[in-house]
């Protein structure tokens, strides 16, 4: 089945070599060059995966990235943040948002379409890969289902907040640097800063409330999961 691809960027140029790569590699297509409308298009048609420019005129990307994760239609439509700006503030605060992936223009078409093809791998893995539970007193992570439990009440993660917690339980007692944790992630070579990973996990903290204990800091290393907790 063809890919469908949502390109929102008010450079036509721009948008029109994404499009012609992206259409080359047999992907169909849509563009839009404002916020108003990518959040418009977005919610009428349905897509596979969005690419998101974060400098728009009107409602600027970082807002739509978080209409389209409130929204029950766009919320699981995986999102890569386009952006000139290098900021680490904006990449954090995207990948806060839910965003999957970003990349720095200017950017090679290959590499995109590199980018573009992991996410959508992660999105379309089979449940049964990783069809197991980790039971931690009542504290679920269901990989078949990808879904975490309290108690019976499913918390929710985004995406990138599922991976780490699964990966740093499915290792409990090691330690994994800020950097490992990207690569088992996202894959090696991923360029983010540590700040984003604290943020990460500092969210997930927060979302599992008193398990969030079971993520232990380790000063100056990293971060590891333990199930030694009174």
């Amino acid at each position: 089945m063809v890919k469908k691809i949502l390109v929102v960027d008010d450079e036509e140029d721009i948008l029109e070599l994404i499009k012609y790569n992206l259409e080359k590699d047999g992907y169909a297509v849509t563009c839009a060059t404002s916020g108003e409308n990518a959040v418009k298009i977005a919610g009428s048609t349905s897509f596979d995966i969005i690419l998101l420019d974060l400098m728009l005129p009107g409602i600027d990307g970082l807002e739509v990235a978080k209409k389209l994760k409130k929204n029950t239609k766009t919320e699981h439509v995986p999102i890569i943040m386009l952006t000139a700006k290098g900021e680490e503030s904006d990449i954090v605060t995207g990948l806060e948002l839910g965003a999957d992936d970003y990349m720095t223009k200017p950017f090679s078409p290959k590499v995109l379409t590199a980018r573009i093809k992991s996410v959508l791998r992660r999105k379309d893995k089979s449940p049964n890969d990783k069809d197991y539970i980790i039971d931690v007193h009542g504290f679920l992570i269901d990989s078949g289902r990808r879904e975490v439990t309290v108690h019976g009440t499913t918390v929710d993660l985004t995406y990138t907040e599922f991976q780490i917690l699964q990966f740093l339980a499915n290792n409990p007692g090691w330690v994994f640097s800020r950097n490992q944790i990207v690569d088992a992630v996202r894959g090696e070579g991923y360029a983010v800063t540590d700040r984003s990973v604290d943020v990460q996990v500092a969210g997930i903290r927060k979302k599992l409330g008193e398990y969030g204990k079971y993520i232990e800091t380790v000063r100056g290393v990293g971060y590891r999961f333990t199930e030694d907790q009174s």
